[in-house]
């Protein structure tokens, strides 16, 4: 497992290089006055990315509710983003659960100060009997500012940062979004996304209105040339406007709250912070979980393989997702399970191929890139070959390894040694 790693991480550094040297250049511009991540400059890329994840799941057999949840810091030098998984909420009848992904930019605090006292502040304000589902609509606005109050009376005054949040709220009959900032969510519903939440972004006409109405510039697409984001918890030196309240402040932490009645052919619920969205559209996100559902892979391993492709597709910040399945979700298929072994496998002999074809063993990058240049029938939707990085580095370990058993078996009493080359090997296995 440590070489499968290692030539993992080989892979990913290469298919990354190029777009942090690109990505380095535009923070070199920006850097000095950027609030989301203002601390996070070029430096704070580290020289190959952490890929551990604890992947965790659960189900509510009861409500046919299972989830799966995954976290990688990646090229990011701090672990910035944070999440929390309620299967059940305390007071609440069966079927009552809560999902939030809170992404943190100028430090971890405002992001794990939500995901720890968030759902109190929600839970606080649904009380024993919610009115659905204007109440609760109003409840998770409340739940929000009273979360951002909180903060704010605990942070350091010499400190900045803030953290953006989207969060599910499950109930029988409806599923509720609230979010703020860029950390997104999407609803598969009888195989196709048929909600998906928007980034508050400066530029946006209501978001723009408020910033200047407080007092606000928009600069270079940024809050005061600074803040990419308009929504956010912490941030509080965007929230100073006098005689202004907290949700018409430049920053505001005023959720945006969608109330989705529940429908038979709900199948999914995927949410993430935008280290995710930078590689892949809601589209491809969602044909690639529900392929990966129909191979009867579990939430949280499916989360996790998520995050590796996203990575391999060359994300370059902390990734979180956090993926509901509903009673209409994917259930595993014979056809999808024997084509993907049949991919696997097609995949293995093509990679001995380019070995055994080459007169020196090429190495797993330019594996890697002649895959990627061919027209391999049957990747997955969405995540393409990055979703079989795992099977590639896998299968080019193996011949390494036999092409290293035979070179030592090669090595004769004189000292002399036979020929290496893996197809000798290759020859010799068979």
């Amino acid at each position: 497992m440590a070489a499968l790693a290692r030539q993992l991480q080989r892979l990913l550094w290469t298919a990354c290089k190029k777009k942090k040297r690109e990505k380095e250049g535009e923070e070199e511009e920006e850097d000095e006055e950027e609030g989301r991540g203002a601390l996070d400059g070029p430096r704070s890329l580290l020289t190959a990315p952490r890929r551990a994840q604890r992947p965790h799941g659960g189900a509510e057999a009861s409500c046919g509710l299972r989830f799966g949840a995954s976290a990688a810091q990646g090229w990011r030098a701090r672990m910035e983003d944070a999440h929390c998984t309620w299967l059940s909420l305390p007071g609440l009848p069966l079927g009552w659960a809560l999902f939030a992904v809170l992404d943190g930019h100028g430090g971890a605090r405002a992001a794990r100060f939500g995901a720890r006292h968030l759902p109190d502040h929600v839970l606080e304000e649904l009380g024993p009997e919610p009115s659905e589902p204007e109440g609760v609509r109003e409840a998770l606005r409340r739940a929000f500012l009273s979360a951002d109050k909180r903060l704010r009376s605990l942070w350091p005054r010499v400190e900045t940062g803030g953290s953006t949040a989207v969060a599910l709220l499950v109930s029988p009959r409806f599923l509720y979004l609230a979010h703020c900032g860029d950390s997104r969510a999407v609803l598969s519903r009888a195989g196709a996304v048929v909600f998906s939440t928007e980034d508050h972004r400066p530029l946006r006409p209501r978001e723009r209105e408020r910033i200047h109405a407080a007092g606000g510039t928009i600069r270079r697409r940024r809050v005061q040339g600074s803040l990419a984001v308009s929504r956010a918890l912490g941030d509080f030196a965007y929230k100073e406007a006098p005689g202004r309240p907290p949700e018409l402040q430049l920053v505001s932490a005023e959720p945006e709250v969608a109330a989705l009645a529940r429908q038979a052919e709900d199948e999914f619920m995927l949410l993430a912070s935008d280290g995710v969205w930078d590689t892949m559209s809601a589209a491809a996100l969602a044909g690639l979980v529900a392929s990966r559902l129909c191979l009867g892979l579990a939430p949280e391993l499916l989360c996790a393989q998520l995050l590796d492709t996203c990575l391999c597709k060359g994300s370059l910040d902390n990734m979180t997702c956090i993926l509901v399945c509903f009673h209409g979700a994917p259930r595993p298929s014979e056809e999808a399970i024997r084509r993907e072994l049949a991919l696997d496998a097609a995949l293995g002999r093509r990679i001995a191929e380019l070995c055994a074809d080459a007169q020196e063993l090429p190495s797993l990058n330019t594996v890697f890139r002649t895959l990627a240049s061919e027209d391999i029938p049957d990747l997955p939707p969405g995540g393409g070959l990055d979703c079989k990085a795992t099977v590639i580095a896998e299968a080019y370990s193996q011949i390494c390894q036999v092409s290293e058993e035979c070179r030592e078996k090669g090595q004769n009493g004189a000292g002399k040694s036979t020929p290496t080359h893996l197809g000798s090997a290759l020859d010799m296995e068979t």
